[in-house]
C-alpha cells in the first residue's frame, strides 16, 4: 500500500471517529426542533401517528422507538444524515434523514426487528408543541 493510500486510509477512520464523537445532534437536525411530530407512511399505520419527540435524532430508530439503543452518526451532511444504530436482542437499523425544511424530514430506514428485515420509508412532520409543554419524550 503507498504512503498515500495508507494516509487516506488513516484520515477517514479519524474522520469517523471525530464524527461519533461529535455533538448527539447531528449537524443536518440542528436546525430541527423538539416538539409534537407526525410521522405517516410507516407500516402498519392506518392514518398518521403524532408524537412528542424530545430530540429529532431518535426519529432516526423509529422502527425501534421506546428501545433504549446505541446510535452512531455515519455521515453527516448539511441537508441529510446516516444514523447507525443497535438495539438489544441483535436489532438494529441504519436511518438517513433528509431535512426537507426545519419542520419537515424524509427518513429512509432499514434494519432488523423481531428477527426480520425491514425497509420502508416515512415523512416526519413537526405540528407544534407537546401538550403541557412537559419535558418532551420519544415514545
Amino acid at each position: 500500500m503507498t504512503g498515500m493510500r495508507k494516509f487516506a486510509l488513516l484520515a477517514a477512520g479519524a474522520g469517523g471517529v471525530l464524527t461519533l464523537a461529535a455533538a448527539q445532534t447531528p449537524a443536518a437536525l440542528r436546525t430541527t426542533s423538539p416538539g409534537l411530530w407526525e410521522i405517516t407512511g410507516a407500516p402498519g399505520l392506518k392514518g398518521p401517528l403524532r408524537e412528542c419527540v424530545a430530540d429529532p435524532t431518535v426519529l432516526a430508530q423509529f422502527e425501534h422507538r421506546g428501545k433504549s439503543c446505541s446510535r452512531s452518526v455515519i455521515v453527516d451532511g448539511p441537508s441529510w444524515t446516516v444514523i447507525h444504530y443497535n438495539c438489544p436482542a441483535g436489532e438494529f437499523g441504519e436511518s438517513k434523514l433528509t431535512v426537507i425544511t426545519p419542520r419537515a424530514l424524509r427518513i429512509e430506514t432499514q434494519g432488523i426487528s423481531d428477527k426480520l428485515p425491514f425497509h420502508y420509508v416515512i415523512q416526519a412532520r413537526r405540528v407544534g408543541e407537546c401538550a403541557g409543554r412537559q419535558s418532551a419524550s420519544a415514545h
